[in-house]
């Protein structure tokens, strides 16, 4: 089975990179992977561990987690809420990356509140679990205004 997922794994990344008109060489080169390694990924010859599949992902400029459950890294079932939220969150062209950054620690932060804690970036307890509600303002939205 676990050859199965490196196979859906390698033919998702040969259509994203093909999406992104991305030789293998040039996709190798902006992962920092090897031309080789990157083809046998992509072929299913090889499971990748998260730090390739990340390097892989910012390379795309796709989501990490979406690659680390096709490669089985995590629950497909458990995770494709958060998953699938992250990725929205992520695709979002409308958003900079710092406004990206903050809806997820939003996000994460509210669930972890309502006890559905995340597994792909749990942090210790407290590192950001008040997140300040003027937070929003600061990710691009209007900020809070006080009457008076």
């Amino acid at each position: 089975m676990a050859s199965l997922n490196v196979g859906n794994l390698g033919e998702y990344l040969r259509e994203q990179r093909r999406s992104a008109q991305l030789s293998l060489r040039q996709l190798a080169e902006a992962a920092g992977v090897s031309n080789p390694y990157l083809s046998q990924i992509e072929r299913g010859l090889r499971k990748p561990s998260a730090e390739v599949l990340q390097q892989v992902a910012k390379a795309l400029r796709i989501s990490a987690e979406t690659l680390y459950v096709r490669a089985g890294i995590l629950d497909a079932e458990r995770d494709r809420d958060e998953v699938e939220t992250r990725a929205v969150i992520l695709a979002d062209p409308t958003l900079d990356e710092r406004q990206k950054q903050a809806l997820l620690q939003i996000y994460e932060s509210f669930r972890k509140e309502n006890g559905n804690g995340t597994s792909t970036t749990e942090r210790p307890t407290g590192e950001h679990s008040d997140v300040p509600v003027d937070a929003v303002g600061d990710a691009g939205g209007e900020p809070q205004q006080t009457a008076g």
